[in-house]
């Protein structure tokens, strides 16, 4: 790429560094990275002598949902295969790090010609998949120049990228790297003709295939189903991702129903943020996730009692959202008071209203779904505790805004088998 663009990178770079002296998750990070080599060696000796058959980007957690179905179908077609799968957040490294024993994992390197050219080297990938939204013009150039094809799926395009604009020449040129794009919808295949990229699918958003996936093989959480028990009439609320914003929505709304009790997933949660939610929710009717499994393995009849006395369970771990969503009656989604709600379907999935907050244009699902009236933007308390009072109080309404969502997710399988039919035929690798 050209001196901007580097120049550019570099400058994210030492911001990075800047901001890691105050932020233990860009720390994690820069660490990572910092060993990323060492650990591609390992892998490649152990793993892959030959180079990986497949590589795999997703910048987070969420990315990672997209290209995860990618990955199990290839696994299931060929066991043999050898993938290695990056991330560049930490949220998506730390949870997802030991995956599966045949994936290696690793953080990717910032964008600089060096660290590209190092990264390559050692991974020697054969493939090259990148997820949604994931355009860093080194790594694709170095790749074309070397003849190892890369493919982006489940991407979308809007308008206002930059892609689509008259200055935007230099990021046109990434597009230009990528063998086949699969994108989510018809409209985004329009906006890449209009600027002369025609080796394009409309697959649809793999994410679809995913979320059908879990629930058919939902796990069940037995101190969940405690905790249900222990309160037969009433109703459950799932928030998922919640950000401090979200909080400050619904904290004092449910903490005025007397019948809503409420299973809270944070987004991210320490020490310090964990004390701070149980004080906002009342410490005496609020346990940890954690604890209450320690006390379920200590007893169960201690921990039927304890469930009787709480209305809140705040979920101190990762992997568990997308099955805690089969107990609800109604989920919320965190983010939209931020940069944008995390991931929809998984609730929707489960046949179950779904709301969220205000920043969700982005996400063509949360515009679909509120088209088909299966979920339900809120801009502020008022809005949130007026939507929860009529999904509570009105079942036929609460019964058919489920029935939409679940119809809408149903409606929109099938983009992994488009993907993997293109890029592997029947046999896989």
């Amino acid at each position: 790429m050209n001196v901007l663009y580097n120049t550019g990178i570099r400058l994210y770079s030492g911001a990075a560094r800047v901001a890691g002296f105050g932020s233990a998750k860009v720390r994690h990070m820069l660490n990572g990275q910092a060993e990323t080599i060492a650990r591609l060696e390992s892998f490649r000796r152990n793993l892959a002598p030959d180079g990986f058959d497949l590589w795999i980007h997703a910048a987070s957690l969420g990315e990672f949902e997209q290209g995860r179905p990618i990955i199990d179908a290839l696994l299931e077609v060929n066991p043999q295969a050898k993938i290695l799968l990056s991330f560049f957040s930490p949220s998506g490294y730390e949870v997802r790090c030991n995956y599966d024993p045949r994936v290696a994992v690793v953080y990717l390197p910032f964008d600089l010609p060096g660290n590209v050219e190092k990264f390559i080297d050692v991974a020697k990938p054969k493939m090259a998949i990148f997820v949604k939204y994931e355009f860093w013009g080194n790594y694709l150039t170095v790749l074309r120049q070397r003849g190892i094809p890369a493919y982006i799926v489940s991407a979308i395009f809007r308008p206002g990228q930059v892609f689509f604009k008259p200055w935007g020449g230099m990021f046109r040129s990434m597009l230009g790297c990528f063998k086949h794009i699969f994108v989510q919808d018809e409209r985004s295949r329009k906006l890449l003709a209009g600027i002369g990229v025609e080796n394009v699918t409309v697959a649809g958003d793999t994410r679809f295939d995913r979320v059908t996936a879990v629930r058919a093989k939902r796990r069940d959480i037995p101190e969940i189903e405690i905790f249900k028990a222990a309160h037969p009439g009433a109703f459950t609320v799932v928030f998922g991702s919640s950000w401090d914003k979200d909080e400050d929505i619904y904290t004092d709304v449910i903490k005025s129903r007397d019948n809503i009790c409420a299973i809270i997933a944070p987004h991210e949660f320490n020490k310090d943020r964990l004390s701070s939610m149980r004080r906002r929710l009342g410490s005496d009717q609020t346990v940890l996730f954690s604890d209450f499994v320690r006390i379920v393995k200590e007893s169960h009849d201690k921990a039927a009692q304890l469930a009787k006395g709480i209305k809140y369970i705040i979920v101190d771990c990762f992997g568990l959202l997308s099955s805690l969503y089969r107990y609800a009656d109604m989920a919320y989604v965190g983010g939209g008071f931020g940069v944008g709600i995390h991931n929809i379907n998984e609730a929707a999935v489960y046949g179950i209203p779904v709301l969220f907050g205000p920043n969700y244009s982005k996400f063509n699902e949360a515009v679909d779904l509120i088209s088909l009236k299966g979920a339900f933007s809120v801009s502020d308390a008022n809005s949130f505790a007026s939507l929860l009072d009529r999904i509570t109080d009105e079942r036929e309404f609460r019964e058919e805004t489920g029935n939409r969502a679940a119809e809408y997710i149903a409606s929109k399988v099938g983009a992994t088998p488009i993907i993997m039919k293109s890029l592997f035929g029947a046999g896989g690798l």
